[in-house]
């Protein structure tokens, strides 16, 4: 049963709170709380201080310090995102695993540190989530890698999307500084590890036609290994690397290009594509995890098969050299990212732990 009283919740999350640590992560728990504090309720935040949790002992130092942490705190329902909350004592509050992405799934995509490290986390990640009263995630592709990797039932798990706040994205596009749109460009936004396959966009590029440039926003762990690839493939100065940029340079980044592409190997869900939508550009991308969810099957990008080269370069071209059908996918776009805002996806959300509005959840509501 419900009681009806406005909800306090506490978010637990390890996530460091700058995009060289935690990627698009932090941005996106920060946008869901306001979202839910805007919708009438109390979210209490828990998370390491600024710089801290990076490293896997970290984020392990990061739990065992929030148990103590979250004694003085009595929430309605405790909110732990991936694996973080994973030792905070079992009370009155129910307890919900929100995960962002399937760390077991993601690490199948990855090689070496970063492997060692996501096939670890996964443990906690597994225990967390079996032990939580309620499990969610972004899509539906992430659900069923849920079902598969840690033996979760399939009626714990509820689906609910990441959130953009349109208001203010809209308000950083408009407000953008104005850059050189020729030739045309092609932005990517990642956290460049090797799922994402900028390695494949990289090769596709080399094989266009036309005088594009391809600027690729982000930072990670395979930002070297493809400048080094960009200087063999002969691209020079058609490529720019940006690396960790401003809030506000992103934005002019968005505005200025003519599509986006991201043609990840395996994505849980992919606010980029969020942001390209709501700037109205027309995106390239693989069909792989839940990137065909995000993007309507289609109706809003065109999609190629992961890990092919030279198919999505045909797609670039194709774009490149057709306006009306860019004019198309860009107005679809913009219609189908509005089902993404904020407040929309923090109502969504509130119902899936079992909150509604103005109302906490009771211990009785379990499920």
């Amino acid at each position: 049963m419900y009681i009806t009283r406005v909800a306090r919740l506490l978010f637990v999350t390890g996530t460091p709170a700058d995009v060289r640590g935690g990627s698009g992560t932090f941005v996106g728990i920060s946008v869901l709380r306001r979202a839910v504090e805007a919708l009438g309720h109390e979210v209490e935040l828990l998370a390491p201080e600024h710089g801290r949790g990076r490293s896997l002992p970290g984020r392990l130092l990061f739990n065992l310090r929030a148990r103590k942490a979250a004694r003085g705190v009595r929430p309605d329902v405790v909110v732990g995102f991936d694996w973080d909350g994973i030792f905070l004592r079992r009370g009155a509050a129910p307890s919900v695993a929100s995960l962002k992405g399937v760390l077991a799934d993601e690490a199948r995509f990855e090689r070496g540190a970063p492997r060692i490290r996501l096939t670890t986390e996964s443990f906690f990640e597994g225990v967390r989530s079996r032990s939580a009263d309620r499990v969610l995630t972004t899509s539906r592709y992430s659900a069923a890698a849920l079902a598969r990797d840690y033996r979760i039932e399939e009626g714990r798990i509820r689906v609910v999307g990441e959130p953009i706040e349109l208001a203010r994205w809209r308000g950083a596009l408009e407000s953008a500084e104005e850059l050189s749109r020729d030739p045309p460009g092609i932005l990517c936004v990642a956290h460049l590890y090797p799922r994402k396959d900028v390695r494949g966009l990289l090769e596709a590029f080399s094989r266009i036609r036309g005088s594009a440039i391809l600027r690729v926003v982000g930072i990670g762990p395979e930002l070297e290994r493809l400048k080094r690839q960009a200087s063999r493939l002969g691209l020079g100065d058609r490529v720019e690397f940006a690396g960790q940029v401003s809030y506000a340079r992103l934005a002019a980044e968005y505005r200025r290009a003519t599509m986006f592409c991201l043609p990840s190997r395996q994505e849980g869900f992919g606010i980029v594509f969020l942001e390209a939508m709501a700037a109205g550009l027309p995106i390239v991308a693989a069909r792989a995890g839940a990137v065909s969810e995000v993007l309507a099957d289609g109706e809003c990008g065109v999609l190629v098969p992961p890990g092919a080269p030279v198919a999505l370069a045909a797609a670039l071209d194709g774009l490149l050299d057709d306006p009306a059908r860019r004019a198309a996918l860009s107005a679809a776009g913009l219609r189908r990212v509005e089902r993404f805002d904020a407040p929309a996806v923090a109502a969504e959300f509130l119902e899936a732990i079992g909150i509604s509005e103005g109302a906490g959840i009771s211990p009785a509501s379990r499920s």
